[in-house]
């Protein structure tokens, strides 16, 4: 978590801010998750042993995480914006389930294999890339 802690900091300089001792309590306690997870998921976690953190300052922070690349945000369809950090992370996509929410992550190696087929032959070069499949979860289905 130091390296991370390190990447933070110095992103947070180099954008002429402060690294005060909240935004460190925000990435600690992000960097615990291992989901998906709202602001103001985040917020009630973070406001329980820091009440005097506002939401706006996670808000602020997550967006700094997600800029300095400590962060993904992600949109599955709800309207609402989920993150999950990157630090130290595999790449992973997901399913999701359009009924109860409920996201899997998986990873797969012949889905990434082909993804490098198509661009290899479109000449194409790829920097990034996210799969979401939606769809019903098996509880879902079995209602």
């Amino acid at each position: 978590m130091r390296k991370a802690k390190d990447i933070f900091e110095k992103y947070i300089s180099d954008k002429k801010l402060k690294f005060t001792s909240q935004r460190n309590f925000i990435l600690e306690t992000f960097l615990k998750e291992e989901g998906h997870i709202s602001t103001e998921e985040l917020y009630k976690k973070v406001s329980q042993k820091y009440p005097s953190i506002g939401l706006a300052t996670v808000y602020r922070t997550l967006k700094l995480l997600s800029e300095c690349g400590l962060a993904h945000e992600r949109q599955f369809g709800d309207g609402q914006t989920r993150y999950e950090h990157s630090y130290e992370h595999v790449h992973h996509d997901h399913l999701i389930c359009t009924r109860c929410g409920k996201i899997v992550e998986f990873g797969n190696a012949d889905i990434e294999k082909l993804q490098n087929d198509v661009a290899r032959k479109n000449k194409f070069k790829i920097y990034a890339h996210k799969l979401e499949l939606y769809g019903l979860c098996h509880e879902c289905v079995n209602k």
